[in-house]
Protein backbone atom coordinates (compact mmCIF):
# COMPACT_ATOMS: atom_id res chain seq x y z
CA UNK A 1 0.00 0.00 0.00
CA UNK A 2 1.21 3.32 -0.80
CA UNK A 3 1.65 6.02 1.79
CA UNK A 4 0.39 9.32 1.22
CA UNK A 5 2.05 12.06 3.45
CA UNK A 6 0.07 13.31 6.55
CA UNK A 7 0.35 16.41 5.76
CA UNK A 8 -0.67 15.74 1.70
CA UNK A 9 -3.74 18.02 0.69
CA UNK A 10 -6.13 15.48 -0.75
CA UNK A 11 -5.88 13.57 3.31
CA UNK A 12 -6.50 17.23 4.39
CA UNK A 13 -8.82 17.75 2.44
CA UNK A 14 -10.13 13.93 3.38
CA UNK A 15 -10.09 15.00 6.95
CA UNK A 16 -12.04 18.14 6.81
CA UNK A 17 -14.83 16.94 5.08
CA UNK A 18 -15.31 14.00 7.20
CA UNK A 19 -14.84 15.75 10.17
CA UNK A 20 -17.39 18.18 8.91
CA UNK A 21 -20.04 15.81 7.55
CA UNK A 22 -19.39 12.63 10.53
CA UNK A 23 -19.46 15.59 13.92
CA UNK A 24 -21.32 18.15 12.21
CA UNK A 25 -23.90 16.79 10.29
CA UNK A 26 -24.44 12.91 11.48
CA UNK A 27 -23.03 14.00 15.28
CA UNK A 28 -21.45 10.90 15.04
CA UNK A 29 -18.17 12.20 17.31
CA UNK A 30 -15.41 9.87 16.97
CA UNK A 31 -12.14 10.58 16.16
CA UNK A 32 -10.79 7.33 15.58
CA UNK A 33 -13.09 6.12 13.28
CA UNK A 34 -13.11 9.51 11.58
CA UNK A 35 -9.20 9.01 11.40
CA UNK A 36 -9.90 5.75 10.05
CA UNK A 37 -12.25 6.58 7.29
CA UNK A 38 -10.08 9.50 5.91
CA UNK A 39 -7.00 6.78 5.83
CA UNK A 40 -9.30 4.56 3.43
CA UNK A 41 -10.35 6.98 1.28
CA UNK A 42 -6.84 8.57 0.96
CA UNK A 43 -5.38 5.05 0.23
CA UNK A 44 -8.35 3.99 -2.13
CA UNK A 45 -7.25 7.11 -4.64
CA UNK A 46 -4.94 4.52 -5.46
CA UNK A 47 -6.40 1.60 -8.07
CA UNK A 48 -3.73 -0.74 -6.69
CA UNK A 49 -5.16 -0.47 -2.90
CA UNK A 50 -8.61 -0.78 -4.20
CA UNK A 51 -7.66 -3.84 -5.64
CA UNK A 52 -5.01 -4.93 -3.26
CA UNK A 53 -6.16 -8.71 -2.47
CA UNK A 54 -4.34 -11.20 -4.70
CA UNK A 55 -5.19 -14.80 -4.57
CA UNK A 56 -2.28 -17.42 -4.18
CA UNK A 57 -1.32 -17.15 -8.01
CA UNK A 58 -1.08 -13.04 -7.64
CA UNK A 59 -3.83 -12.16 -9.90
CA UNK A 60 -5.67 -8.97 -7.88
CA UNK A 61 -9.45 -9.89 -7.14
CA UNK A 62 -11.90 -7.56 -8.08
CA UNK A 63 -15.11 -8.76 -7.23
CA UNK A 64 -16.19 -9.67 -3.72
CA UNK A 65 -17.06 -13.25 -4.04
CA UNK A 66 -13.70 -13.86 -5.23
CA UNK A 67 -12.67 -12.27 -1.93
CA UNK A 68 -14.77 -14.20 0.44
CA UNK A 69 -13.28 -17.47 -0.99
CA UNK A 70 -9.60 -15.97 -0.74
CA UNK A 71 -10.14 -15.12 3.23
CA UNK A 72 -12.03 -18.08 3.89
CA UNK A 73 -9.28 -20.54 6.12
CA UNK A 74 -11.56 -23.31 4.97
CA UNK A 75 -11.24 -22.76 1.27
CA UNK A 76 -7.98 -20.25 0.59
CA UNK A 77 -6.87 -18.32 3.17
CA UNK A 78 -3.43 -19.18 4.59
CA UNK A 79 -4.13 -18.00 8.44
CA UNK A 80 -6.22 -16.47 10.38
CA UNK A 81 -4.53 -13.45 10.11
CA UNK A 82 -4.79 -13.50 6.42
CA UNK A 83 -8.69 -14.41 7.16
CA UNK A 84 -8.96 -11.02 8.94
CA UNK A 85 -6.79 -8.95 6.31
CA UNK A 86 -9.70 -10.24 3.87
CA UNK A 87 -12.43 -9.61 5.39
CA UNK A 88 -10.96 -5.65 6.66
CA UNK A 89 -10.53 -5.13 2.94
CA UNK A 90 -14.11 -6.13 2.14
CA UNK A 91 -15.37 -4.13 4.53
CA UNK A 92 -13.64 -0.75 3.25
CA UNK A 93 -13.92 -2.17 -0.37
CA UNK A 94 -18.21 -2.53 0.01
CA UNK A 95 -18.19 0.71 2.29
CA UNK A 96 -16.07 2.90 -0.32
CA UNK A 97 -18.38 1.98 -3.30
CA UNK A 98 -21.73 1.86 -1.44
CA UNK A 99 -20.66 5.51 -0.15
CA UNK A 100 -18.76 7.37 -2.75
CA UNK A 101 -19.75 5.68 -5.71
CA UNK A 102 -23.12 3.96 -5.35
CA UNK A 103 -24.14 4.49 -8.90
CA UNK A 104 -21.49 2.12 -9.40
CA UNK A 105 -22.90 -0.83 -7.91
CA UNK A 106 -25.28 -1.19 -10.86
CA UNK A 107 -21.61 -2.39 -13.00
CA UNK A 108 -20.44 -4.04 -9.46
CA UNK A 109 -23.59 -6.14 -9.04
CA UNK A 110 -24.13 -6.79 -12.81
CA UNK A 111 -26.19 -10.23 -13.95
CA UNK A 112 -22.66 -11.38 -15.45
CA UNK A 113 -20.43 -10.90 -12.71
CA UNK A 114 -19.92 -13.04 -9.82
CA UNK A 115 -20.79 -10.61 -7.35
CA UNK A 116 -24.61 -10.77 -8.63
CA UNK A 117 -26.28 -12.09 -5.51
CA UNK A 118 -23.90 -10.07 -2.72
CA UNK A 119 -25.64 -7.42 -0.57
CA UNK A 120 -22.47 -4.99 -0.35
CA UNK A 121 -24.35 -3.76 2.21
CA UNK A 122 -24.67 -6.67 4.63
CA UNK A 123 -21.25 -8.32 3.67
CA UNK A 124 -19.48 -4.99 4.99
CA UNK A 125 -21.37 -5.27 7.64
CA UNK A 126 -20.17 -9.03 8.10
CA UNK A 127 -16.94 -8.49 6.98
CA UNK A 128 -16.23 -6.12 9.26
CA UNK A 129 -17.52 -7.67 12.14
CA UNK A 130 -15.36 -10.64 11.38
CA UNK A 131 -12.69 -8.46 11.61
CA UNK A 132 -13.07 -6.94 14.93
CA UNK A 133 -13.61 -10.71 16.34
CA UNK A 134 -9.51 -10.62 16.31
CA UNK A 135 -8.92 -7.87 19.56
CA UNK A 136 -5.33 -9.56 20.60
CA UNK A 137 -1.90 -7.69 20.12
CA UNK A 138 -1.77 -6.24 16.92
CA UNK A 139 -5.47 -5.85 16.39
CA UNK A 140 -6.04 -4.68 19.99
CA UNK A 141 -6.28 -0.97 18.50
CA UNK A 142 -8.54 -1.08 15.51
CA UNK A 143 -11.17 -4.09 16.25
CA UNK A 144 -13.50 -1.44 18.32
CA UNK A 145 -13.57 0.88 15.12
CA UNK A 146 -14.40 -2.04 13.09
CA UNK A 147 -16.92 -3.31 15.30
CA UNK A 148 -18.93 -0.02 15.19
CA UNK A 149 -18.35 0.20 11.08
CA UNK A 150 -20.00 -3.10 10.95
CA UNK A 151 -22.61 -1.75 13.28
CA UNK A 152 -23.34 1.65 11.93
CA UNK A 153 -22.46 0.91 8.21
CA UNK A 154 -25.49 2.21 6.86
CA UNK A 155 -25.15 5.72 8.16
CA UNK A 156 -21.26 5.58 7.70
CA UNK A 157 -22.30 4.78 3.97
CA UNK A 158 -24.68 7.72 4.43
CA UNK A 159 -21.52 10.04 5.69
CA UNK A 160 -19.22 9.04 2.70
CA UNK A 161 -22.01 10.00 0.01
CA UNK A 162 -22.45 13.30 1.80
CA UNK A 163 -18.65 14.00 1.66
CA UNK A 164 -18.36 12.68 -2.12
CA UNK A 165 -21.55 15.30 -2.33
CA UNK A 166 -19.03 17.69 -1.51
CA UNK A 167 -16.18 17.00 -3.18
CA UNK A 168 -18.68 17.37 -5.99
CA UNK A 169 -19.67 20.46 -5.20
CA UNK A 170 -15.95 21.76 -4.54
CA UNK A 171 -15.14 20.95 -7.98
CA UNK A 172 -18.16 22.95 -9.59
CA UNK A 173 -16.26 25.98 -11.10
CA UNK A 174 -19.03 28.10 -9.75
CA UNK A 175 -17.77 26.93 -6.10
CA UNK A 176 -14.33 27.47 -6.58
CA UNK A 177 -14.97 31.29 -7.94
CA UNK A 178 -17.07 31.93 -4.65
CA UNK A 179 -14.60 30.32 -2.25
CA UNK A 180 -11.36 32.32 -4.25
CA UNK A 181 -13.72 35.29 -3.72
CA UNK A 182 -14.45 34.73 -0.02
CA UNK A 183 -10.49 33.79 0.61
CA UNK A 184 -9.46 37.16 -0.62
Amino acid sequence: MSRIPRNHPLRTTFAELVQSTFFGVLGLRDPRMAEYLVEVLTEFTHMDNIFKIKNARGRRLEEVAEMLMEGDVLLNARSFQREREVHKHIGDFTLFWTGMYPEMLRFLRAPHRKDHLIDYVEQGKRSYYIASTFREGPYAQEWPILRRLSEEFEICSFGLNLVRQELDRMSDPFYRLIREALEE
